[in-house]
């Protein structure tokens, strides 16, 4: 961290919490024309061309859409590389008939804007992009290079995008912000993911008659049964909290309406906490389904893969493992977001952990770039029919990245 002086950080603070507000009303258009824009992930490609005219406006060095179609905007060109994530894409709206307001609208009502995509969370993206066109005001663009990235497909597939950034694009940060909602805490971890299939395999016969066959789905509910005791059994870590896993969703084979199913799958989602492996994932499931009786002819365990085309039409496919990740918060990165947090706002921020996955499964989940999150909303609005995001925690999340940069940048 640079060796700033309190009283020049805290004149610094000041003039960046003045810029943050300034700049207010511009934030509030830019977040109600992002809601207007549906973008589900891939189908990314217009808020993608309405975050590039967004970024020309603030003036940005240089802004790149990848041939994934993620959005990267650079201000600098110091030897210190910050990262700044926020994915752009969205979940559906469900059903119309459980909205309060129109989903795509930007509903601004006392000092809260409503909208899909408000808190989870394209709020992260403009609080990033006028932390940019702070930075430039006060010429405070010299001694770094800021990244700031509009990631696609990650409610998708979490981390995708930036396999891709780190792999093909080269971009190799020093640190990484992830701005999912935090409530303006900072985070510095989260439970891993994986996605497991388990399929049972039966005999076929008429329905009339069932005794003849074997019925694929009498078997599965027997491993459904182990499953729910498996998720007691599964540890847990101070901090991350417990492992868990349960069936999403359940299908089945057969020949007819008539007939006995000779085939039925369940998809699992399976949370990882600290210490726990894909390959002790799929071990314990495999035991859960051997507890039933059954051969290994009779069922097959596999961890599924993601290969859907982003809206380039470009193919990057992966497995569905995303790694558990945590952050010491005696790390220089961690520390300088508390640094960061305690000058911009004159008090002591709740450090924590997120309940959902992000990005960092692969900034630091795979790659080990020190990652820690901060950002705008309440995450326990994502994916809601309240989608919410307060005005206020754009402006003070604008104000934290962009005095982040000026606490962290190395000498």
């Amino acid at each position: 961290m640079a060796k700033t002086a309190a009283v020049d950080i805290k004149e610094l603070s000041r003039k960046i919490n003045a810029g943050a507000k300034k700049y207010e009303p511009d934030m509030i258009k830019f977040m109600r024309d992002m809601i207007a824009i549906p973008s589900e992930s891939c189908q990314e490609k217009a808020v993608v061309l309405r975050i590039k005219k967004e970024m020309q406006k603030t003036g940005f060095d240089k802004i790149t859409i990848d041939p994934m179609g993620n959005i990267i905007g650079r201000i600098g060109k110091g030897k210190t590389v910050i990262a700044m994530d926020a994915h752009i894409d969205t979940v559906g709206i469900g059903s119309l008939k459980e909205w309060k307001w129109n989903p795509y609208k930007g509903k601004v009502d006392k000092g809260i804007i409503y909208g899909r995509g408000a808190s989870d969370q394209e709020g992260g993206m403009v609080s990033m992009v006028y932390a940019g066109k702070i930075l430039k005001d006060l010429g405070l663009d010299k001694d770094f290079t800021l990244y700031v990235v509009g990631s696609v497909q990650e409610e998708d597939c979490d981390g995708l995008c930036w396999q891709y950034i780190y792999k093909e694009d080269k971009l190799r940060p020093d640190c990484v912000i992830i701005t999912e909602p935090t409530n303006l805490n900072i985070y510095r971890g989260h439970r891993g993911r994986m996605e497991i299939a388990v399929t049972t395999y039966g005999v076929s016969c008429h329905g009339s008659a069932p005794e003849r066959g074997k019925n694929a789905v009498y078997m599965m509910a027997k491993v459904a049964n182990e499953i729910e005791k498996l998720n007691t059994r599964l540890k847990g870590d101070k901090f991350l909290g417990k492992g868990t896993v349960t069936i999403s969703y359940i299908d089945c084979k057969t020949p007819s309406l008539c007939a006995v199913p000779n085939q039925s799958y369940i998809h699992l989602d399976r949370r990882l906490t600290k210490g726990e492996t894909k390959a002790l994932a799929v071990k314990q499931v495999t035991d859960a389904v051997k507890r039933t009786g059954l051969k290994p002819s009779e069922f097959k365990v596999e961890v599924l893969r993601y290969d859907t085309p982003s809206y380039t039409g470009l193919k990057y496919p992966t497995e569905k493992y995303y790694p558990t990740w945590v952050l010491e918060e005696s790390h220089p990165v961690c520390k300088a977001g508390v640094k960061t947090f305690e000058n911009a706002f004159g008090k002591a921020p709740l450090v924590d952990k997120w309940t959902f996955s992000t990005n960092g499964i692969a900034t630091m989940g795979m790659f080990g770039i020190p990652t820690i999150g901060f950002g705008p909303a309440n995450e326990k609005f994502a994916h809601s029919v309240n989608d919410q995001v307060p005005v206020d925690h754009l402006v003070k999340a604008a104000a934290f990245y962009a005095l982040f940069t000026q606490v962290y940048r190395k000498n």
